[in-house]
């Protein structure tokens, strides 16, 4: 169902032209996700995303944090997002890249335009932004960077400052003169090599959230949400698009944590890996077998996501990756 040449970029042959169609299932769209800030090198990050790419996995997606959390180490330490992907965007060929989510707090939006539009030029258009507020206070304080109140209001400013960058015809200028930002006369480059530039807005706010997806976002995402939270959550953003009249195709997907094993014993081993139950994960992610893991997406499917992102937590075992693209991905029709 699905074809990939295995080949890597190379200066004959350049990123993101010429290349066979990434795979698309006919049933729901599968990328991965992983959170480096628990313990992973750029090599580590690589080794994953060509696993990927190779597997067909439309995407691999990483968060943008810069503290581990819970009981990891870190070690050997955060890498940054976006200089990662820049990274990735050389190093792969097919598979598209972005953040989930970037942290608002982390860059002023004029600089994070120009970085994603970078990233997207270098990967031949296969960048998406996702960005959100940032929540995680004691990573900014470890870092000494500013965690003021009023984040959402910022965001919503860093949104329209960054769609408006890249919206802005060559030649013409950009200025904007909000509550938290101010820009006089920017020249408003460089520009994405995509236009428009894919934006991922996500959360589980019921007002706020929904309506600026229906501003800016290309795609909606409920973040390690219940099937009927994230069924409501997409019919909110659904009445938003309807109130600010834009058709209605957005892009709905789910990020869940997976722990997918060929039988039992190997969902368990996983699930330890993680220093999680199975149960628990079962209930709250796509975890079991790859029939159980397969009627869990199909659920998320039927709440309306046509995407979702396999958050995978041990980045050095590969072979999870594999099982989910040869067991889990054919059952999804």
């Amino acid at each position: 169902m699905y074809a990939y040449d295995g080949g890597h970029p190379s200066p004959s042959r350049p990123r993101g032209i010429g290349w066979p169609a990434v795979w698309w299932y006919c049933g729901m769209d599968l990328r991965i996700m992983i959170e480096p800030q628990q313990g992973a090198s750029y090599d580590t990050q690589l080794r994953l995303a060509l696993a990927a790419e190779e597997l067909g996995f439309s995407g691999f997606f990483r968060s943008d944090h810069y503290l581990a959390m819970g009981d990891a180490s870190g070690l050997p330490g955060p890498t940054d997002a976006w200089v990662t992907l820049g990274g990735l965007a050389r190093e792969t060929g097919t598979i598209r890249l972005g953040t989930m989510v970037t942290a608002g707090m982390f860059r002023l939006p004029g600089v994070l335009a120009i970085q994603v539009a970078q990233v997207d030029q270098m990967s031949g258009g296969r960048v998406e932004l996702g960005l959100g507020a940032g929540w995680f206070e004691a990573e900014h304080t470890a870092y000494g960077i500013p965690f003021p109140e009023q984040r959402h209001a910022r965001l919503a400013e860093q949104l329209d400052i960054v769609t408006g960058l890249w919206a802005t015809p060559v030649g013409e200028t950009f200025s904007y003169d909000g509550r938290h930002y101010t820009l006089a006369d920017s020249p408003a480059l460089p520009k994405p090599a995509q236009s428009p530039m894919p934006v991922i807005v996500g959360g589980m706010g019921r007002t706020r959230t929904p309506e600026l997806a229906a501003k800016h976002a290309t795609e909606f995402n409920t973040p390690f949400a219940s099937v009927e939270d994230a069924a409501a959550q997409f019919e909110r953003v659904r009445s938003a698009l309807a109130a600010a009249g834009r058709s209605p195709g957005m892009v709905f997907s789910s990020a869940v944590t997976a722990c997918v094993g060929k039988d039992d014993a190997e969902v368990a081993r996983r699930a330890a890996a993680q220093g999680r139950e199975v149960a628990e994960l079962k209930a709250n992610g796509v975890a079991g077998t790859p029939a159980e893991a397969a009627e869990k997406l199909r659920r998320y499917a039927g709440a309306g996501a046509t995407r979702a992102y396999l958050q995978i937590m041990d980045m050095a075992d590969l072979d999870h990756l594999a099982v989910i693209a040869n067991e889990v991905r054919p059952q999804l029709t």
